[in-house]
């Protein structure tokens, strides 16, 4: 019997009714996110509403395991079939399940064993198609009576194309979720306890994961090192390019405190690691008890230092990370006096647009640090997050935004 893949829909008004049930039958596997689950309601959904009209009696799910595949649920006239079946890896219908994703056989066709179909149910005809990406299933069902070719191959690549849609999303999502574990493992758990200062620190991502890092890395007793990072783009891409950045200046960070070294280090990394048309901006500064900042701005917004009403703009270093493996990096320093903010922030701060496509802005910004001048901060962390959502209410985030604040008391 023919497999090809690219029959058209049947017509007339039975094929009709057979394409209402269908899309009942796929609107429903499509709402369900565990794989294992998915499957199996889609076999019994299949079953209970096919009977008549495919002559579904019964079905299996094999899934593959190494090279194998082996048999791990049954339903209807398949039911009682042994779990843990291995399907031989030569058995000529299940080669060509493989190589074609889709094969419908009868008891009379070449390579069709009725002692192992037997075993599983199978009395005459069976139907079965590959799903996932590498097969990593098989869905097979028994077939009772005369075989309805066109409305069989029609619905089962209907269902085939659906299942593999899912599980890919499915598979993509993992990815997601996984890359997002990973984030939240490296952004810090809590503000570190420094004595003299009070710092607290939040990242808000435009989707799942976030392209926005900072960290703090505590050098010793008497240095903190502080950095902020924002990768090009936004999405999976960015959150894993700014990972890198941070996981390797942990690494350089604890080899030396000479800031400058580590992020030209840091930057023939990330050049060698990135497309050249990816980058990653990054403040790292090292901020010691008695006040002193040494620091080096490699293409970030430059965090300001509020000091009396006023903003200092800590922009010393050099080019974003990335595009030339051999740029070189400076470094200054500045003095936090009791009393003065330094306020770290990516670009999704000042440029989260309103309704009219006005964005934040700088001096919006600045407005509110000027006014915020006796509170912690926490509460400076919150009150720019909520202006800059009030500014942008309606509006989707289209950047991630991180916001962080060191004061010292």
């Amino acid at each position: 019997m023919t497999s090809d893949l690219r029959t058209p829909p049947p017509r007339g008004a039975g094929f009709k009714a057979l394409t209402r049930q269908l899309e009942a039958a796929l609107a429903d596997i499509v709402r369900i996110d565990d794989v294992s689950t998915m499957l199996e309601t889609s076999l019994e959904h299949l079953l209970t509403r096919f009977a008549g009209e495919l002559g579904f009696e019964g079905g299996r799910i094999y899934r593959r395991e190494g090279d194998d595949f082996h048999l791990c649920c049954g339903f209807g006239k398949s039911r009682g079939a042994p779990l843990g079946l291995k399907v031989p890896r030569d058995y000529p219908p299940h080669v060509r399940t493989l190589a074609d994703g889709l094969v419908i056989m009868g008891r009379d066709e070449p390579g069709f064993d009725p002692e192992f179909e037997r075993v599983i149910g199978v009395g005459s005809t069976f139907a079965a198609i590959a799903v996932g990406r590498d097969a990593t299933h098989v869905i097979a069902f028994s077939i009772k009576g005369a075989v309805k070719e066109e409305q069989l191959l029609y619905s089962l690549t209907a269902v085939r194309h659906v299942i593999n849609l899912k599980l890919e999303q499915l598979r993509v999502r993992g990815i997601i979720e996984e890359s997002r574990m990973v984030q939240e493992s490296i952004l810090p758990a809590a503000a570190p306890h420094f004595a003299g200062y009070d710092i607290d620190g939040r990242s808000r991502p435009a989707e799942i994961v976030c392209g926005d890092l900072y960290d703090y890395l505590p050098l010793s007793d008497h240095l903190l090192g502080i950095a902020i990072a924002d990768s090009s783009g936004h999405g999976l891409p960015a959150a894993l390019l700014a990972r890198d950045v941070i996981t390797g200046l942990r690494m350089g960070a604890a080899a030396t405190t000479a800031i400058a070294p580590v992020m030209e280090r840091l930057n023939r990394v990330i050049h060698r690691a990135a497309l050249s048309s990816k980058f990653v901006s990054l403040f790292y500064g090292q901020l010691d008890r008695e006040g002193r900042l040494t620091y080096s701005n490699a293409g970030h917004n430059p965090p300001l230092l509020r000091r009396a009403g006023t903003f200092i703009e800590l922009d010393h270093g050099g080019t974003v990370l990335g595009p030339i493996p051999g740029a070189r990096y400076e470094t200054a320093a500045v003095e936090l006096a009791t009393g003065d903010a330094l306020i770290l922030y990516t670009d999704g701060i000042i440029e989260r647009e309103n309704t009219q496509n006005e964005p934040y802005g700088e001096r919006r910004f600045r407005r509110l640090l000027a006014g915020l001048a006796g509170a912690s901060a926490t509460e400076t962390v919150a009150a720019v997050l909520a202006d800059v959502d009030d500014h942008g209410r309606g509006v989707t985030a289209l950047d991630d935004m991180t916001v962080l604040v060191v004061r010292r008391i």
